[in-house]
């Protein structure tokens, strides 16, 4: 995935996500993520924060982050910060996940919600959310991660070499998480529609 692609594809989803890949993501992934969080008050980051579709299922006393490289995106969560009044968010900035400007040990909870597979460097982007994140905080990354074998293994290899144009990786490993962290893995669940995503639970 190149930065460039990236950014075209989200300037292009922008006006339709909420309705169209948001909506169908939110059912249930998002509002987990949230909810791990939400067990642990304090200071969230959301990486990959979008159009800000999750920033409602976080509780008010939490102070949130928002931050994503796409200012056709981020444009969207402002707007919909200010329509909603969610005080709880604190700040929303562009800002690529590879090289965050945040201090480490910053956060109690970081969420990076079907955002692994859209990055151009995910490792990077795992080391980021692991130094941000303090000890032991919750990490929750949802994804689409490839299957191991069958039919769905397949369709994936297919997809591979469309990843700069429809805008995310059908091919993502597992491996590419958890082979680039030392945060425990404390519990992942399969999501729908079909259990294509899953929900990784990660603590530092």
């Amino acid at each position: 995935m190149q930065v460039d692609s990236i950014l075209k594809s989200y300037a292009r989803y922008a006006p339709v996500y909420d309705h169209t890949f948001g909506w169908l993501l939110s059912f249930r992934g998002r509002s987990m993520a949230a909810g791990v969080a939400n067990k642990r008050p304090g200071e969230i980051l959301e990486v990959g924060v979008g159009t800000g579709i999750s920033l409602a299922y976080y509780r008010k006393e939490h102070r949130v982050y928002g931050v994503d490289i796409s200012p056709h995106m981020l444009a969207r969560a402002k707007k919909r910060v200010a329509q909603k009044q969610l005080a709880q968010v604190a700040s929303l900035e562009i800002m690529d996940a590879r090289e965050m400007s945040f201090a480490d040990n910053t956060f109690d909870s970081v969420v990076a919600a079907y955002v692994m597979s859209v990055v151009p460097e995910p490792r990077k982007v795992i080391c980021e959310i692991e130094r941000v994140c303090k000890p032991g905080g919750n990490v929750i990354i949802v994804n689409h991660f490839a299957a191991e074998k069958g039919l769905r293994r397949t369709v994936e290899r297919m997809l591979a070499p469309l990843s700069d144009k429809i805008g995310w990786r059908a091919d993502m490993r597992l491996d590419e998480i958890l082979a680039n962290t030392s945060m425990r893995e404390v519990k992942r669940y399969k999501l729908p529609p079909l259990g294509m995503f899953t929900m990784l639970h990660l603590k530092k």
